[in-house]
């Protein structure tokens, strides 16, 4: 079963494995307030930039460029780690007025090498509710890229190690969202592929209000009760989406758990299944789709607007 899952997850895509890029460590910052946001988006910027002066020194001029982007004096970054693969956490519109907030968890293959494209999806969702949102109502999108993914040419995109590591994280930064927002906004996580491992993880008393699994290959849970989680689920996989022949197993093979469950769009999963159009796996936040416009109707709470399959 091992290696039907493997063959499944990692066939249609593939990573080479790259060297160890080297940057400075993470800024030192203050406890997250609407007053410290602006000196951690300053600290972290400074940060990409160094970065950036390392990279280009060891001759890797891809990542340097990357990191010189996020540097760039538009970007708010709340996090950043060049290290390795690389961590980044950023922010799109206005965090500390943001009435509605959308979290987006990424899954695999997903390091600052493959950031802009991880980051075109945030702001393809963070451009679709600013056209959608109500008058008066300020959004925010925060992309997360806050654990180290799992490469689909490995053993780890089939278990839930990964996930287990980034919960933690995860639960942090909601904490983080909400002490730096300056009222309390209505967050939603957007969980794509393995990102909703991570999210069925981190899910069991977390102070959100809605999960949202995308592409998802289970959560590691049996059922929406299992996640143990106010916060209402949704679910969606576009019509031509590969994950939808990962074969929905969980099995404990040498001390490991292999597979992560119940298919979420199926009944027996409980979760709220909406449309998401013929897409593919990398489709949900194409403009004009039927998923990005549920998602943004989901983080804006405009759940009877939501179109079901």
């Amino acid at each position: 079963m091992a290696a039907v899952l493997t063959g499944a997850l990692v066939i249609p895509l593939s990573a080479a494995a790259r060297p160890e890029i080297p940057a400075p460590a993470p800024a030192a910052l203050a406890p997250l307030t609407a007053s410290t946001l602006d000196a951690a988006y300053a600290a972290n910027r400074a940060n990409a930039a160094e970065a950036a002066r390392m990279a280009d020194a060891h001759g890797d001029h891809y990542r340097a460029a990357t990191d010189r982007a996020l540097a760039g004096p538009a970007r708010h970054l709340l996090f950043f780690d060049g290290r390795g693969s690389g961590k980044a956490t950023e922010v799109l519109g206005d965090l500390a007025h943001a009435d509605r907030v959308a979290v987006l968890v990424p899954g695999s293959d997903t390091g600052l090498d493959t950031y802009g494209r991880f980051r075109a999806g945030a702001v393809a969702l963070h451009e679709r509710l600013a056209r959608q949102a109500p008058p008066g109502t300020r959004t925010a999108v925060v992309a997360w890229l806050g654990y180290e993914t799992p490469g689909t040419v490995s053993t780890t995109v089939t278990t839930t190690g990964r996930a287990e590591q980034a919960a933690p994280h995860l639960r942090a930064l909601v904490a983080g969202l909400r002490a730096a927002a300056g009222q309390e906004p209505k967050i939603t996580l957007v969980c794509h592929s393995y990102g909703s491992v991570v999210c069925g993880r981190a899910a069991a008393g977390l102070d959100v209000d809605d999960i949202a699994l995308i592409g998802s290959p289970g959560t590691g849970a049996g059922s929406v009760a299992d996640l143990r989680t106010r916060a209402r689920v949704w679910a969606a996989r576009g019509a031509g989406d590969w994950v939808a022949h990962v074969p929905h197993v969980s099995a404990d093979l040498f001390g490991t758990t292999v597979g992560f469950g119940t298919d979420p769009v199926s009944p027996a999963f409980g979760a709220r299944v909406f449309a998401a159009g013929d897409g593919g796996h990398s489709a949900y936040f194409a403009p004009g789709s039927a998923s990005l416009t549920n998602l943004a109707r989901i983080v804006l709470g405009d759940t009877k607007a939501v179109t079901r399959d």
